[in-house]
């Protein structure tokens, strides 16, 4: 058994090292690929990242504060997978108003990624005050947060899946192969999902149908967005309507206000550097 120092101040510690690599994160991503954020750019007005914050806090504490007020210590709470959640409804409702198709989420993937991986380890040295610890189990790599009982540490296991998805992503993408060009943000929400439906059965949080818990329900349907979202974009327009520029330089139908399709894009490499790497 693994002896894990904890305090709960550690929680947000972990917090405020997820925000700064998320940053870090994004700016690496968006000067590496820049494609992602001019696309976000000309479709995201101010309030489109209103939706984004409110849909986000509101999910966080709803999701989150639902599975703790039905545990053995009431209290509200806020959730990531919540957080995820609310602030994809509310963009999608933001884009269904506003008429935008495209996905738009393709730059966030990268900070999303290395803010979930930190910020699982502040999760972690914040101990069972921070009630997202494991069941106990004997296992020789089980975690100790305090109380002298062996535990997994469904931290590390997320923290883990998410950095194995990252690194298959970032040479998907270095390779320009489809999914991780036009499917990216929707693969990583499916990949998160599923891996969190997994751990969520070593967590002690209540059931509410069968042996599901709220997170395993929630999980299922941030499944069944990324899936929708993966198959309705191939049976339209393929990769042309996640709305990104592929290295052909052919013909592309990117969404415009008046959906015409753009002819004239110029081949990479002829008089300026479409994509660095």
């Amino acid at each position: 058994m693994i002896q894990v120092p904890t305090a709960p101040w550690a929680h947000y510690l972990g917090d405020g090292a997820a925000w700064a690599g998320a940053a870090l994160a994004a700016r690496w991503q968006h000067r590496r690929w820049p494609d992602e954020a001019r696309l976000l750019a000309r479709d995201a007005q101010p309030g489109y990242f209103l939706a984004l914050g409110i849909g986000a806090l509101a999910g966080a504490w709803l999701f989150g504060s639902l599975n703790t007020l039905r545990g053995p210590i009431v209290t509200l709470s806020h959730s990531v997978a919540g957080a995820l959640a609310g602030g994809i409804a509310g963009v999608e409702l933001w884009k269904a108003r506003r008429g935008v198709r495209r996905s738009t989420g393709g730059a966030f993937v990268l900070p999303i990624c290395v803010g979930l991986a930190i910020g699982r380890f502040g999760c972690l040295f914040a101990g069972l005050a921070d009630q997202t610890h494991g069941v106990p189990t004997g296992l020789p790599w089980a975690v100790d947060l305090g109380d002298g009982i062996g535990r997994h540490p469904v931290q590390i296991y997320e923290a883990g899946s998410m950095e194995l998805f990252l690194l298959v992503y970032l040479q998907a993408r270095r390779r320009r192969r489809n999914w991780a060009v036009a499917h990216a943000f929707h693969a990583m929400i499916i990949v998160y999902a599923a891996q969190r439906f997994l751990w969520e059965f070593l967590k002690p949080y209540p059931p509410v149908i069968g042996p599901f818990t709220i997170f395993h329900l929630l999980s299922l349907g941030l499944i069944g967005y990324g899936s929708l979202w993966w198959r309705g974009s191939n049976a339209g327009r393929g990769p042309a309507a996640a709305g990104i520029a592929g290295a052909e330089g052919v013909a592309l139908c990117l969404p415009q206000p008046d959906d015409e399709p753009v002819r004239s894009l110029p081949r990479a490499g002829a008089g300026q550097d479409h994509h660095r790497g």
